[in-house]
């Protein structure tokens, strides 16, 4: 999906997204912000799942597709479907970018970038304040930590 081409299916004040988020969560998904590298969650958690958005809940990305590109945040080379995800231009900070956000809410993720591993080449660089792992064994009942 590309820039107007949909409507948030997910509306909500901005009193109702403080109240809910945490104030780091907040400022990424609802300013657009960006967590320092490597110190968000996730960047280094190896569990089996799917990683959701912390907004909504909708599915984004599976760990399958997850990997380490050394950039300080979560990176995953494809989101679960061309569903999950819309792709703006972000012209921020003096360079052009393709920001990623969440088709249910439209909550800020990241960015993409096309330096990433076979088979798409594409690097989806996820701020981790904008996710929530559904670990498997958390979904089987079980322990994940």
């Amino acid at each position: 999906m590309t820039q107007g081409e949909r409507t948030p299916k997910v509306l909500k004040s901005d009193a109702e997204w403080r109240r809910q988020l945490t104030p780091e969560q907040y400022e990424v998904t609802r300013r657009h912000g960006t967590e320092r590298a490597f110190t968000g969650p996730y960047v280094n958690d190896k569990r089996p799942g799917t990683y959701a958005c912390i907004c909504c809940g909708q599915p984004l990305f599976s760990s399958e597709t997850k990997y380490d590109s050394g950039s300080g945040w979560p990176s995953f080379w494809a989101p679960l479907s061309g569903e999950a995800v819309a792709e703006y231009t972000d012209n921020s900070l003096f360079m052009t970018r393709t920001e990623v956000r969440c088709t249910d809410c439209d909550a800020h993720l990241g960015h993409v970038f096309p330096d990433g591993p076979p088979p798409t080449g594409l690097r989806y660089c996820i701020n981790g304040h904008a996710l929530q792992l559904k670990a498997e064994a958390d979904r089987a009942g079980g322990d994940a930590a």
